[in-house]
């Protein structure tokens, strides 16, 4: 056989040699499909946990049998996909247009005693590579890639159309919504969403570049770069314009966005409290709206000239111990 096959044509051969290849690529997506089942195989209730190398996962065979009538035939339900045991929550909260000299949580000036707290209990990063603009640098958080690789080397209001900057991810590179997604997890989105074209923002779709088509099965928040935090115009539930502020004076979206979420989560985990989640908290509103009186008042390191404020923050213990 070995000999029969060197004395065919190179280019026969090359094509011969391509096809093992692909076969020999088939033989581990066969074996991922192959997991171990828990409960009962075949019922509704039974689940399993995939081999995460393979998005999507290969489809389960059909493990039942069927007969000419329902008598002799077994019914099969493919086993419901879950996380591995243990598997942590993540909530991922994004600041908006905000550098490391901000918040006191990374030595700047402006007091977040929240976030202090998280810090304090966990670790912080501080090799985080931004673009230096907002739809970029989300883009390359929740996909991993390069900006430019997922389309976004701008913002969506001035993509152009040009490989690298057409503010279109396309579908060979998922979020990390889709990914956690698919293995089981419950996904959702509060808050800015800067990363759907501009040319898609309607009730007319297609909604394959809104949060819901990258991966998450909730999503509550404005779409574009900006929008009131009083009364937001371009709020949305899912693909629904929402107004939840007509009515009620002092309303505010920062406070109806954690609301949202926190109603989000106790439904979750009364419907399925084995089911882990992975939620994206991205407020607009920025801290450095803050006033200059609070910060003053808070913090004695502040100074009323650029010059202080730039010394004040590179000499921050924690700035220091970060760089």
């Amino acid at each position: 056989m070995a000999t029969a096959y060197w004395n065919k044509p190179l280019w026969l051969r090359q094509r011969i040699s391509a096809g093992l290849a692909v076969a020999l690529l088939a033989f581990p997506c066969a074996n991922a499909s192959t997991q171990e089942v828990s409960g009962t195989p075949g019922s509704p209730s039974a689940t399993t946990t995939i081999d995460g190398r393979y998005l999507p996962n290969p489809p389960a065979a059909f493990g039942g049998v069927i007969n000419l009538d329902a008598t002799t035939s077994t019914p099969y339900w493919s086993p419901t996909v879950v996380p591995p045991k243990n598997a942590p929550n993540v909530l991922l909260i994004i600041t908006d247009d905000v550098g490391f000299g901000a918040p006191s949580t990374f030595g700047g000036l402006i007091p977040t005693p929240s976030m202090d707290r998280v810090a304090a209990a966990g670790l912080r990063f501080t090799q985080f590579n931004s673009t230096a603009l907002c739809s970029p640098t989300r883009a390359a958080l929740i996909t991993g890639r390069n900006h430019h690789s997922v389309g976004f080397g701008v913002i969506s209001e001035i993509s152009t159309g040009y490989p690298g900057y057409n503010s279109v991810i396309t579908k060979d590179k998922v979020t990390i919504g889709k990914i956690l997604k698919d293995n089981g997890y419950a996904t959702s989105w509060f808050g800015k969403n800067h990363n759907t074209p501009s040319f898609q923002i309607s009730q007319a779709g297609p909604f394959d570049q809104w949060p819901i088509g990258m991966g998450f099965d909730y999503f509550f928040g404005f779409m574009g770069g900006e929008t009131s935090q009083w009364q937001p115009g371009n709020l949305m539930r899912n693909t629904t314009p929402i107004h939840p502020y007509v009515g009620k004076p002092g309303w505010n979206l920062i406070t109806a966005m954690a609301d949202d979420a926190v109603g989000y989560v106790n439904q979750l985990n009364a419907l399925d409290p084995k089911k882990p989640f992975f939620s994206i908290t991205h407020p607009e509103a920025r801290m450095l709206r803050i006033t200059r009186r609070r910060i003053g008042s808070t913090n004695s390191r502040a100074s009323s000239t650029w010059a202080g404020t730039l010394r004040a923050t590179r000499s921050s213990p924690i700035r220091s111990a970060s760089a």
